[in-house]
């Protein structure tokens, strides 16, 4: 039995029995499945058992999906939460499902952490998300003032309501990455002989055959952190594909990047929090990202951390990567393990699957067929 028609897209929109309608987000919803046949399910239950009677057969296209969700005032959903912790249950319910996500709030804060944990729990279940995912509707909506002044008005409700119907469109027409000889560029700050992360990427990268690699290091202040250059500025500089600061961005990673298929974050956990160099390089990737967006590429990450706070990581990259500079989100798109003495990650019960399993995350992205 087919899952859905091309033109079918299921929204996943988790509400309480009886809560009154979000009128701003059901606007905003109105105008973006225009040109869809959207199908409703409000609560985890029927979530979980829509899902579980209909498997995406391996190889078979992407089936779509759009999550929106009204955090009201407060930032609780209280069937999103539900929703949330039956993903969590259920390690591949969404294998071979491609999504989006739309918040709306009536508060500024809220809406991208919600938002965060939403795309990483469906994730781990594996589905993927087109680059920029999230279209969030803050209280005022003054987080589309920048939006509304290139759309040349000021009115924010449409700005509001144009994201929405584009993350519509990428979500519908997104086809996947197939590529024959994939590059990846392999970012990391790691002691090559004492990193327990680095050690997992080469456990990973040892299983990945037929892939172009280019490990770039950016350790010992490598990386000069972005000083905020006025716009026009850094505009200036992304235009010729180069940054004010100049080193080893310019020379070696905006190049490197401009020709990948995708990066892979290697990120130990520093203080629940990618570490400085990484984040210095997130933070200079603007001036590339002024030139050209970053939707043709993919993003992975191997994480590991000492004692917890894996998940803090992934989100912090899903927010950075996916979310603002467009990265494409492959379904299971980080290995996350705990390790704390150098060299205990690969002693680790069950690592060696879970390598495997990785490497074939990789894999499969480009080559669905393997």
């Amino acid at each position: 039995m087919k899952l859905m028609e091309d033109n079918d897209l299921l929204i996943i929109m988790p509400r309480e029995s009886g809560e009154k309608e979000n009128a701003r987000l059901a606007q905003v919803l109105d105008k973006a499945l225009a040109n869809v046949t959207p199908k409703f399910l409000s609560s985890a239950a029927e979530t979980e058992q829509y899902l579980l009677a209909h498997p995406v057969a391996q190889g078979a296209p992407f089936a779509r999906v759009l999550f929106a969700a009204d955090l009201g005032d407060d930032g609780i959903n209280l069937e999103l939460s539900r929703l949330l912790s039956m993903l969590r249950h259920h390690p591949h319910l969404l294998e071979g499902w491609l999504g989006g996500v739309i918040i709306d709030a009536q508060s500024e804060l809220y809406t991208k952490s919600m938002a965060q944990e939403l795309v990483l729990a469906a994730n781990m279940s594996g589905c993927a998300f087109v680059g920029r995912s999230l279209v969030e509707g803050t209280g005022t909506l003054r987080n589309f003032t920048v939006a509304a002044h290139k759309l040349g008005t000021d009115n924010l409700m449409d700005a509001y309501v144009d994201g929405a119907c584009h993350l519509v469109e990428a979500v519908m027409t997104f086809e996947g990455y197939r590529r024959a000889m994939p590059k990846l560029t392999v970012l990391h700050a790691s002691n090559h002989k004492t990193s327990n992360t680095f050690a997992l990427w080469h456990a990973v990268s040892a299983e990945l055959e037929g892939f172009a690699i280019e490990e770039i290091g950016l350790r010992n202040g490598a990386v000069q952190d972005c000083a905020g250059c006025p716009y026009k500025a850094c505009l200036h500089f992304g235009e010729k594909e180069s940054c004010f600061y100049g080193g080893v961005m310019v020379d070696n990673v905006y190049p490197s990047i401009k020709t990948a298929n995708a990066i892979v974050m290697v990120c130990p956990n520093y203080n629940d929090a990618i570490s400085a160099n990484l984040t210095a390089f997130i933070n200079r990737l603007t001036a590339l990202y002024r030139k050209r967006a970053f939707y043709d590429k993919a993003l992975f990450a191997v994480i590991v951390s000492g004692y917890s706070g894996c998940d803090i990581l992934a989100k912090q990259l899903i927010a950075a990567l996916n979310m603002n500079k467009s990265f494409y989100l492959p379904g299971h798109f980080a290995i996350m393990e705990m390790a704390n003495d150098p060299g205990t990650v690969l002693q680790l019960p069950g690592v060696e699957q879970h390598v495997r399993e990785f490497a074939h995350t990789i894999t499969h992205t480009f080559r669905p067929e393997e």
